[in-house]
């Protein structure tokens, strides 16, 4: 699998499903009823991000990821988001964004030394990078924002957080 497989369409995938599970914590604070804005900051324990943080550092971590293997720069966001809508049109700001790479953009890329920012004086491999370090950073956020979700009584289960596969008919 090429390092664009293992990324960029895991990366949209579960960015497009974490929009759709704000769109389903809206939904479940107005029918129950409560301020759905509640949920913005609401975190699984003391120490951790609240569900905001969770969303911006999930979409950071898809953006970086992709621009830093791929070789592109990575469009600003200054973490000013306070509303659903907002975190909302950051995510398909993401995802537009990582529309634009294509599999060329990661083609021989593998061992590609990469100076990351917050690892001063160390280097690592674009194939290591995104392996070790990008998708388990994105997967935790993604899955944390899940988990606030869930914990908060919106009502999401496994096929939600999976969402839809690329089935076919036996031929």
């Amino acid at each position: 699998m090429s390092l664009y497989d293992a990324s960029v369409p895991q990366f949209k995938r579960m960015l497009t499903n974490l929009d759709r599970w704000l769109e389903l914590a809206i939904a479940h604070a107005e029918k129950k009823p409560f301020d759905p804005n509640v949920l913005l900051v609401a975190r699984l324990a003391p120490d951790q991000y609240p569900l905001t943080r969770q969303v911006q550092a999930a979409c950071d971590a898809a953006k970086f990821g992709a621009a830093r293997a791929g070789g592109k720069e990575p469009p600003k966001h200054p973490d000013t988001e306070t509303t659903f809508e907002e975190l909302r049109g950051r995510i398909r700001d993401v995802i537009t964004y990582l529309d634009t790479f294509t599999r060329d953009d990661f083609a021989g890329v593998e061992d590609r030394l990469l100076e990351l920012p917050f690892l001063k004086g160390k280097l690592i491999t674009a194939s290591d990078y995104l392996y070790q370090m990008s998708l388990s950073n994105f997967y935790f956020h993604v899955t944390h924002a899940y988990a606030i979700l869930r914990h908060n009584g919106v009502p999401l289960g496994k096929t939600d957080y999976i969402g839809a596969a690329n089935l076919r008919n036996p031929e």
